[in-house]
């Protein structure tokens, strides 16, 4: 299998995000990652869903941590008959899948297809465990190049000497839009707020950008403004929890904010991603609500006196008319034209596409 990973940073190589092997499940602790490198280790599907829920891996970890779940569930019924088996690990894709209730119909998409492998492997005779690994493997493996395709498209849009703000950690498309513009030999600076209040822009984004060789400044969340202005930037990009088919956005919390600001100063922003089948419009959107205390300290430390309240939405929703479109595999389509994704055939483009 050719692998797209390869030549990108440790912590978007698969067996750095999740990894199933001999009854356990090892997930790179992005709480304090970079300056701590640890590992979470699940001994039961229970366990990775709990790590999912209390955000040990964020942005598109949770897809390969509950496709690897999986393939420890599979370990867990590995003595029960055929009809036990898928049993244990619809029950267990149950649990996984809800683990995050905004991400809830990927996670089950997601759980769903290891079902598919496991009865495949269950029909063939072969190892259950080792199957649904391999499928956890092919999963990423196509959804890496997928998202290689869309860089493409979105890198199309960056200038040769360009200012690209981001906004919380795209994973898999800030790894390819800066392997798409390293090949390309765009010599791009990355503004990263640090999305509090875990941070993922400064420890998460920033590094990845800094570990592939890019000029990277990471700014507070109240900075975007003054930063677009002063440091002149040409375009804002994020990658999306969710993009409904009327066009609202959902994304980290910020993103909204962020979008208005750019759209005030004429900056593009351009989200990329596909759209989703299961939330036809914003109302079907659940928006998390966090524990609130983590609003009230930084990284462990406590900032703010007892007997003062939080508040912690993990997500917000960015209307479609601050979208400038939705960069996709298939190309870039204005986010009030969605539907078109879905009637133009993989690797093709039509009429409904942006340029």
């Amino acid at each position: 299998m050719d692998r797209w990973d390869r030549d990108l940073a440790f912590m978007l190589q698969y067996e750095n995000i999740a990894w199933y092997e001999a009854g356990a499940v090892r997930i790179l602790d992005r709480r304090v990652y970079p300056r701590k490198v640890e590992f979470v280790t699940c001994r039961s599907h229970v366990e990775v869903a709990q790590a999912i829920r209390d955000m040990v891996t964020q942005s598109a970890g949770p897809y390969t941590a509950a496709a690897m779940g999986m393939a420890l569930a599979a370990y867990e019924c590995r003595d029960r008959d055929a009809e036990g088996q898928l049993q244990h690990l619809k029950e267990a894709a149950a649990a996984i899948a809800g683990a995050r209730p905004t991400t809830r119909s990927r996670m089950q998409l997601i759980c769903e297809s290891c079902l598919g492998a496991a009865e495949r492997a269950i029909a063939a005779g072969e190892d259950l465990c080792s199957a649904i690994r391999d499928h956890a493997i092919f999963m990423n493996n196509t959804r890496y190049e997928r998202i290689g395709r869309t860089a493409r498209y979105l890198v199309d849009k960056f200038p040769d000497k360009g200012s690209i703000m981001t906004q919380c950690f795209g994973e898999t498309i800030v790894g390819q839009m800066l392997k798409v513009a390293r090949q390309r030999g765009k010599d791009i600076r990355i503004f990263c707020p640090e999305t509090r209040p875990y941070f993922q822009g400064a420890r998460l984004t920033a590094t990845v950008c800094r570990d592939m060789g890019f000029d990277v400044t990471v700014i507070t969340d109240n900075m975007p403004a003054y930063v677009m202005e002063k440091e002149k930037i040409d375009l804002f990009t994020s990658a999306a929890d969710a993009i409904c088919l009327d066009g609202h956005v959902v994304n980290k919390v910020g993103t909204f904010q962020i979008a208005i600001v750019a759209r005030y100063m004429g900056i593009p922003y351009y989200v990329t991603g596909a759209p989703d089948i299961g939330h036809p419009n914003r109302a079907s959107v659940t928006i998390e609500m966090r524990d609130p205390d983590y609003v009230l300290q930084a990284m462990g430390v406590r900032t703010a006196c007892d007997g003062v309240k939080g508040y912690y939405p993990s997500f917000d929703i960015t209307p479609p008319e601050l979208v400038s479109g939705v960069v996709t595999d298939r190309g870039v389509y204005a986010a009030n034209d969605l539907q078109r994704y879905f009637e133009c055939r993989s690797g093709k483009t039509d009429g409904g596409l942006v340029v």
